[in-house]
């Protein structure tokens, strides 16, 4: 991770860490950069970048300032205006941009903002790039073989122009309902669309393949995005689905690169599980390339042992659907993700994608002819605590040794019969502790250990 992008972008508090100067600096060098690549291969043409926003109140003053430094360096802003991250995603490869910006804190509260960069394949934007954006704000730049203190600004007929890109946003609610496999007329859905980018798309793409739907948390207002709502905040979605006897329910997270799921009992249905469902559904067809599901650190016990039993292999990466990513694209994998809903379905999309996860889910449980719940069941979860505490230097806290020693020793305790993590959130300012044992008190009681050194020691926010 680097001083300001972490493993989501660039993210803070709005105008606090990330401020609009940060967003124009941004625009700024991207529009340079790329217009500088594009020259240096003989081609005059502007760069075209296209950009898409959340429904923070934050994300329009994130995305002017953005289009502004862009513009101001000779590159043409494509305004998706609200609309999600995997759109973004899908579009800046598709219709060959040269870059894509999507502004979120994704899960975040609403006074938190991203700057989330996508490279010309879709993919996150590589270190090397978001490493000279740094030094451009620092003062420090040095590429193409010189040093800059500053950027040359476009001139005359050379400044860049901004263009209005919904069209493209519907093009890719037209992509998602054509990768329906069944209709689901007769199946009554529920939507959480957190008050965030999917609040005007995941109902569309439901009810065009047939299904009933019952929305809740999509009336936005700048203020309450992800507020006691969405992937993050589950439980009401668990209550629509109980009190109104739907077949299932999904729930999104501010920009919708991921999905969570409740069954026809109310039940939540996590990441993993999904994993499982869909990675079984691949294997009887014979459609799961290299026989892999790749997961995280994060992923349960039991998911490894239902794929052990299964005969499917796996794979774990750090934490960061970057690196799922990475390992998918340098392995051939077709299907990987984390337990909190970020589900890379490789052969459809470049990112996680919640309501194309949600799809997928719903496919399964038509081509099966059975609930969320009984495709579920043969996973056994192992009980798991995660604590996250605030701290006032993650970076400290992750490496100090009176700490690092706890939690040896409850490594040491749990033996075979568990595991615990430990590590720095990469975009917030975190300290995660997890603990997976047989039962929810040993899971607590090792948990408790280790905050006990890091709050002596003086590392938590109060």
């Amino acid at each position: 991770m680097g001083k300001y992008f972490g493993t989501d972008g660039f993210r803070g508090e709005a105008n606090v860490t990330l401020t609009a100067d940060h967003a124009y600096k941004v625009g700024r060098f991207l529009g340079w950069y790329f217009g500088e690549l594009k020259r240096r291969e003989g081609d005059n043409t502007p760069p075209r970048i296209v950009i898409g926003k959340d429904t923070r109140r934050s994300s329009y003053m994130f995305e002017y300032t953005l289009i502004s430094g862009l513009t101001a360096s000779g590159a043409d802003a494509y305004m998706l205006h609200v609309t999600t991250t995997p759109s973004v995603a899908y579009l800046t490869r598709t219709d060959e941009f040269d870059c894509g910006i999507m502004i979120s804190a994704s899960h975040n509260p609403y006074y938190d903002n991203g700057i989330k960069l996508i490279n010309s394949r879709g993919e996150k934007m590589e270190e090397k790039v978001t490493d000279l954006i740094e030094n451009y704000i620092d003062g420090t730049l040095e590429v193409f073989g010189r040093k800059y203190t500053e950027l040359p600004y476009a001139m005359r007929d050379k400044i860049g122009k901004t263009v209005d890109y919904a069209s493209g946003r519907n093009r890719y609610i037209g992509y998602l309902i054509s990768l329906g496999m069944y209709s689901f007329r007769g199946k009554r859905v529920g939507l959480d669309c957190a008050n965030g980018s999917s609040w005007n798309i995941a109902k569309s793409v439901f009810e065009a393949l047939g299904a009933t739907t019952y929305v809740i948390n999509a009336e936005p207002d700048g203020l309450n995005i992800n507020m006691n709502a969405g992937s993050t905040h589950i439980e009401g979605l668990c209550k629509l689905v109980k009190e109104k006897k739907l077949d299932v329910g999904f729930a999104y997270d501010g920009d919708a690169d991921r999905c969570l799921c409740v069954d026809e009992k109310g039940e939540i249905i996590t990441g993993d599980h999904i994993l499982y469902i869909y990675g079984m559904y691949m294997k009887e067809r014979g459609k799961l390339l290299t026989n892999t599901v790749v997961t995280t650190v994060m992923s349960n016990f039991g998911l490894y042992k239902a794929f052990d039993a299964a005969g499917i292999d796996y794979a774990k990466t750090p934490v960061g659907d970057k690196y799922v990513h990475d390992y998918m694209a340098e392995n051939g994998s077709r299907l990987g993700g984390e337990q909190s809903g970020h589900i890379i379905f490789s052969k459809y999309a470049t990112t996680g994608d919640g309501i194309l996860t949600s799809m997928k889910v719903m496919e399964v449980i038509m081509a099966k002819k059975t609930t969320l719940s009984q495709l579920a069941k043969p996973l056994k979860i192992y009980p798991q605590v995660l604590l996250n505490l605030r701290v006032n230097d993650k970076e400290k806290a992750q490496n100090d040794e009176d700490v690092l020693c706890a939690v040896k020793k409850v490594e040491q305790k749990l033996g075979d019969s568990g595991r615990i993590l430990y590590r720095a959130s990469g975009t917030e300012p975190l300290i995660r502790i997890m603990v997976e044992a047989e039962s929810e008190r040993v899971c607590k009681s090792c948990t408790k250990e280790v905050a006990d050194v890091l709050k002596n020691k003086g590392y938590v926010i109060k």
